[in-house]
């Protein structure tokens, strides 16, 4: 069963997650559950995905580094996302209000460069670090 498109493809939240996460080595986007995701090349895993779940379509869910969590679980705007959660993943809810927020963004894409570290392969974490 296909599931339904949760996002417009050309979505500005959809399209500022896709640009913090295709430059990273070998990132790819897919589609899971109706929503984009992105992952540590075609048969890695996940390391982002936007809309946690329906009542929190504007969210990022990513993995954060082990050692960051706890400060991050202080954050009122970070959340256990449904599924995931399970796992050590968190979700951090967007201000669409803010969409030129410089700090937001700076934020979301140190998110989702940690969430590919947790995931990708040492091979991908090597060129990432070469071109740091």
């Amino acid at each position: 069963m296909e599931h339904p498109l949760l996002f417009d493809p050309d979505d500005e939240l959809v399209a500022r997650v896709r640009a913090r996460s295709l430059h990273l080595p070998e990132a790819v986007e897919i589609l899971t559950h109706g929503r984009p995701a992105f992952k540590a090349g075609e048969k890695g895993r996940v390391f982002a995905l936007v809309g946690a779940m329906m009542d929190r379509g504007d969210s990022v869910v990513f993995k954060p580094d082990p050692a960051e969590d706890p400060a991050l679980r202080q954050d009122p705007r970070v959340f256990v996302p449904k599924y995931w959660g399970a796992s050590g993943w968190l979700g951090i809810d967007i201000d669409r209000a803010w969409p030129d927020d410089a700090d937001q963004w700076t934020e979301i894409g140190e998110l989702i460069e940690t969430s590919y570290r947790q995931v990708a392969l040492r091979r991908q974490l090597a060129v990432l670090d070469a071109v740091m």
